[in-house]
């Protein structure tokens, strides 16, 4: 590690601007106050001591999630500095604190580069927080100042000594702001182990003292990585069968900017590329990720080229072809990031393509030189991707000509609504005839179009992309939406323009082929129409568990607390065995009107919006539910059993 000045003192805080609208406009500032909002309070105080990290002054970080929903981060970096501000004239802590976007993030002496620069700074968490307590150590001495509201309690006062240096920030979201305030203890997880990997050499602890088992522990997991990138693929691709002995690592420093590629090939058809700016996932890519491909495809094409394997074959390679079985994470530095897209996760630095094109174009270059065995079997992969690929188009084009010659083009099964105007449009996915049937007769038929599902659709999780066009049921999900694929840039992408509903629901039985059915549609979203995802048109019914019945009373029930909390309210004098219970295990037991009430009706229903919280997660997890690696499957349900409901 290169040699380090510590000169990180209260003059390196530089304000840019006040606290003012967070409190009224939260969602400006941390993207929503549900459920994304909530856990964004946690990444911005981590991404403080990730920051030190990075600046080579803290190896240990640890998270705590309090019984009361509390949240406690503390490290052993420097301490956020106490002096006083001289232009503020008041201590640096109090306005690192109070004061959004103040750090030193902001002085290019303190971090060369920062996670932070993306999000709002641990002055938007306080204001979101009914209390924050921050104590700081360093120069030998503990500081502290608490808040609620994002005010100060008490001015910055010295209440101990200590030999250490580090900063503890705990919190608690203010439940008036906040329409989640439960911490998940799985998001919080998968993103400490992303940052372990991006971070390699840092230990973060995470432990949940909300539970505790027969013996008092609370669940503790450790990340750390001393493979970085490479662990990260090698974990990504885990349930899947490799094609080489291990990962491809590259780095190199182009122009100021850090590059870090890991990649490797697996016998899959799909693509897997996740791409990092300092620690924040970009997740619509960019220019380091255009500069990954175009390097990727230009130095093994001139592999090929130059070793004679083409010739034999007679077919031509596109960039897609170079990309199928390609699992591989691209992290860069960037001092000034520009951010662009819908969702501002896109990066649009110029330099930085030209950065990660020469790193991974040189290295990449050297690698297959020196492994030629490897590189023999990438390119195989290459050419079998090739021939798939043409005998996909060819299937996409089949099923786009039978939908033009036959007329309107829509599946017979398919009962469509009325409206055309997609905005109110749905369309229900409904597993099997007698369910969809109900559907048919108790749906609204203005906007509300339903599709019965026969049976298990295939797993494209095994299958190439030809075989998928030929199963019917997907065939006829196709051509319902009016999705078509294909652009100018990529053949495999997906088309929109026409699509007809912008609400996609899908409704299965309360019982394990009904989620088994589910995770295949799923699947097929997540790997061939994740736009529909990433644009929150996939929605999940919630069909009730429960009918508590007592003579004319009768109430739904979604969860085994409200059936609990059904049959007492409805039982006189505590004859809670007089009270009928029917327990819903498959659509087609509800009548039309029941079904309609308690499931579609949208005054009363529930829908469950599907959406992406980490790519990488979701890669991992896909790959392995519908995989063909039974032990990775088998840990997960034994992991999760907790969370299970057995019908017996």
């Amino acid at each position: 590690m290169a040699e380090i000045k510590d000169n990180y003192s209260a003059d390196n805080i530089q304000v840019l601007e006040g606290l003012e609208a967070v409190r009224k406009r939260p969602a400006m500032y941390i993207g929503d106050i549900g459920f994304k909002g909530l856990h964004h309070l946690v990444w911005e105080v981590v991404d403080n001591s990730i920051d030190e990290a990075m600046a080579g002054y803290c190896t240990d970080i640890f998270i705590e999630i309090n019984p009361d929903n509390s949240v406690t981060v503390s490290d052993n970096g420097r301490g956020i500095p106490t002096g006083m501000h001289t232009k503020e004239g008041r201590s640096a802590l109090e306005v690192v604190m109070t004061v959004l976007h103040a750090g030193g993030k902001f002085d290019k002496d303190t971090y060369k580069v920062s996670g932070g620069l993306h999000g709002v700074g641990v002055s938007c968490v306080n204001a979101l927080s009914s209390m924050l307590l921050v104590t700081v150590e360093r120069e030998g001495k503990i500081f502290q100042q608490e808040y609620s509201k994002g005010a100060p309690l008490y001015p910055v006062k010295e209440v101990g000594k200590s030999d250490k240096t580090g900063t503890k920030v705990h919190f608690l979201p203010d439940d008036t702001i906040f329409t989640e305030n439960i911490f998940k203890y799985e998001t919080v997880a998968n993103r400490m182990r992303e940052l372990s990997y991006l971070n390699r050499g840092i230990t973060i602890h995470f432990t949940d003292l909300r539970e505790v088992d027969a013996e008092g522990k609370s669940e503790t997991e450790v990340f750390h990585s001393e493979g970085g990138l490479s662990e990260f693929v090698a974990y990504l691709d885990s349930t899947r069968d490799q094609l080489l002995p291990e990962p491809i690592y590259m780095e190199g420093d182009k122009g100021g900017i850090p590059v870090e590629v890991a990649m490797t090939y697996n016998n899959s058809y799909n693509e897997n590329v996740f791409s990092y700016v300092n620690n924040i996932n970009t997740i619509e890519g960019g220019t380091h990720v255009s500069g990954f491909r175009r390097a990727l495809t230009r130095t093994l094409k001139n592999y090929a080229d130059k070793s004679g394997i083409l010739d034999k074959e007679k077919i031509e390679i596109s960039g897609d072809d170079f990309r199928e079985g390609l699992t591989a994470v691209i992290s860069v530095k960037v001092q000034e990031p520009q951010f662009e897209g819908q969702t501002k996760t896109k990066l649009g630095n110029s330099d930085v393509m030209g950065a990660v094109e020469t790193c991974v174009a040189d290295i990449l270059s050297t690698y297959l030189e020196e492994h030629p065995r490897e590189a023999k079997t990438i390119v195989s992969k290459v050419i079998l991707a090739a021939k798939a690929r043409i005998a996909a188009r060819k299937a996409r084009e089949m099923v786009q000509r039978k939908n033009v010659l036959s007329g309107s083009g829509l599946p017979g099964k398919l009962a469509d609504c009325s409206d055309n105007d997609p905005v109110v449009c749905e369309l229900y996915l409904v597993e099997g005839d007698s369910a969809g049937g109900s559907a048919k007769q108790g749906r609204n038929r203005a906007f509300q179009a339903i599709l019965p599902l026969r049976g298990k659709i295939l797993n494209v999780e095994k299958a190439q992309e030809h075989k998928i066009y030929d199963n019917e049921e997907i065939r006829n999900i196709i051509t319902a939406l009016g999705v078509t694929f294909g652009t100018v840039e990529d053949e495999k992408a997906l088309n929109m323009v026409k699509l007809r509903y912008h609400k996609v629901i899908i409704m299965t039985d309360a019982d394990v082929d009904g989620s088994h059915i589910r995770t295949l549609i799923l699947t097929f979203f997540f790997r061939y129409m994740k736009d529909l995802i990433d644009n929150g048109f996939v929605y999940i019914a919630q069909p009730p568990l429960y009918l508590v019945k007592k003579g004319k009373e009768e109430r739904y029930c979604w969860t085994e607390e409200q059936r609990e909390k059904a049959v007492k309210e409805i039982a006189k004098e505590g004859k809670e065995d007089s009270v009928n219970i029917q327990r819903y295990k498959g659509l087609g037991e509800m009548n039309p009107e029941q079904l309609w009430q308690t499931t579609m009706n949208p005054e009363f229903r529930t829908l469950k919006r599907v959406s992406i919280e980490s790519a990488a997660e979701a890669d991992h997890l896909f790959s392995m539910l519908m995989g063909d690696e039974v032990a990775p499957r088998r840990d997960f349900i034994e992991r999760n059993a907790k969370y299970a409901r057995i019908d017996i």
